[in-house]
């Protein structure tokens, strides 16, 4: 399978060569000021799909509210706020993502959700949370973001900088499948088609490995096949403590 993949690989990064060059000068960012519609719309389908996945994850959120004040939450690649709806009432919510075009979808579902506190908006990549002070937050949220960050460690290493002692870091992120699968061959042949229309996203990212690497005192990971379509069918979800 591995020459196979090796020359559907070359076939398919020849044919969108014309959207390498335009990335490459940097033309093809104007995707950024649509790509909020369109997650609005994806981000809802997945959460239908993943809701009792999602609920799970994020049941043990009120356990790190130790001294009874408000629990402070900071997500990475927030996107237009789908996660909001799992966050305990009265926590006080940070919201990152590098591109601002979300701020609208981003609104509304605030106003949906207004048993949360909105601390503030911040457009920053996960690389670079510099506008966050150290030990500062609770919690640390990141779901589907880690396929299309330009750097995992060290979106990590800011996740552990500014996770107070005992924080955690919530995850779920789809991952490359294991290499004896089909769904393995199909994602580095279709990683150009996923990379262009959805968003920089890296199907073929071992996520998992940054994460066994990041230094955290406990991590709990599970792989699971999300009820999805096959390419984002392999999926990591769980939480690693300071």
């Amino acid at each position: 399978m591995s020459l196979l993949m090796k020359v559907c690989v070359t076939v398919v990064n020849v044919l969108f060569l014309p959207l390498h060059l335009l990335d490459a000068l940097g033309l093809y960012r104007v995707y950024k000021r649509f790509m909020p519609l369109c997650l609005h719309h994806l981000s809802k389908k997945y959460n239908e799909k993943m809701h009792d996945k999602k609920k799970e994850l994020f049941r043990t959120l009120p356990e790190l509210n130790k001294n009874n004040g408000h629990l402070t939450i900071l997500e990475i690649g927030c996107g237009t706020g789908t996660n909001f709806e799992f966050y305990p009432p009265g926590s006080k919510v940070i919201c990152t993502d590098p591109n601002p075009h979300f701020q609208k979808y981003l609104s509304q579902n605030m106003n949906k959700n207004d048993h949360l506190m909105y601390e503030r908006f911040l457009v920053a990549s996960g690389e670079d949370l510099s506008a966050v002070e150290d030990q500062s937050v609770d919690a640390v949220v990141c779901t589907l973001v880690l396929c299309s960050v330009n750097n995992t460690p060290q979106t990590l290493r800011e996740v552990h900088r500014i996770l107070r002692p005992g924080g955690a870091f919530f995850f779920m992120e789809h991952v490359v499948a294991d290499p004896s699968t089909w769904i393995h061959f199909f994602q580095h042949v279709c990683q150009p088609i996923m990379y262009y229309f959805g968003d920089g996203c890296q199907i073929t990212r071992e996520t998992w490995k940054h994460l066994e690497a990041a230094g955290f005192s406990e991590l709990k990971l599970r792989h699971i096949d999300a009820p999805l379509f096959s390419l984002i069918k392999p999926h990591i979800v769980g939480y690693a403590v300071k």
